[in-house]
């Protein structure tokens, strides 16, 4: 199990650089170059998922480094090439929100803007019981605080984040009380004489 964390500043400069892994997607758009855009993923070889640009190593580079292969490569067919490359990151993101999936998002969104994302809080989420798990260690957030600056940490590729539920004394403990009760009053009911 990960171990479990207070994540504090020194996190939030930790994910200023992130690096791309597989499954990551990389987003190209060549002006009048059709067969040169579209969504590519991160393949388990760590190349871009597409004929064309395999040679690319993304697997372990910064989104700047991807980009600036990514201009060399169309540099051999066109003297300026007109691109825009974007780089998604994947993030897992459950428990209590409104979207739990894998969502790939930009780098520089942060842990609180991911929940947004996945579509915010359902109605038992508790904003201030976040868990963000990053290679191997948990860490424990709450979002509902404006100077935490667990709300600020930026996502790197293959974060999960975990809305938790919040705690309802009354579903939780007090219906459960009375539903026993009633059924050991039923039970007494039974087992008196004369039924």
């Amino acid at each position: 199990l990960p171990s479990s964390r207070t994540l504090g500043s020194a996190g939030t400069r930790a994910a200023s650089e992130p690096s791309l892994r597989p499954g990551d997607m990389i987003v190209v758009q060549v002006w009048r170059q059709p067969e040169f855009s579209g969504e590519f993923f991160v393949t388990d070889a760590g190349v871009v998922g597409h004929p064309l640009y395999r040679r690319i190593v993304a697997a372990g580079r910064s989104p700047d480094e991807v980009r600036g292969s990514i201009m060399l490569f169309l540099s051999e067919f066109e003297t300026e090439p007109n691109f825009v490359v974007e780089v998604m990151l994947q993030v897992g993101i459950g428990g209590e929100v409104r979207q739990p999936t894998v969502h790939h998002l930009r780098p520089g969104t942060s842990i609180s803007e991911a929940v947004q994302l996945a579509g915010g809080i359902t109605d038992r989420g508790a904003l201030d019981r976040v868990i963000l798990r990053r290679d191997g260690v948990q860490y424990r957030g709450d979002l509902q605080d404006p100077a935490s600056d667990f709300r600020r940490i930026e996502i790197r590729s293959g974060d999960e984040i975990v809305v938790e539920r919040r705690t309802d004394i009354f579903r939780e403990y007090v219906v459960p009380i009375i539903s026993v009760a009633g059924s050991i009053a039923s039970i007494i009911r039974l087992a008196s004489p004369g039924r």
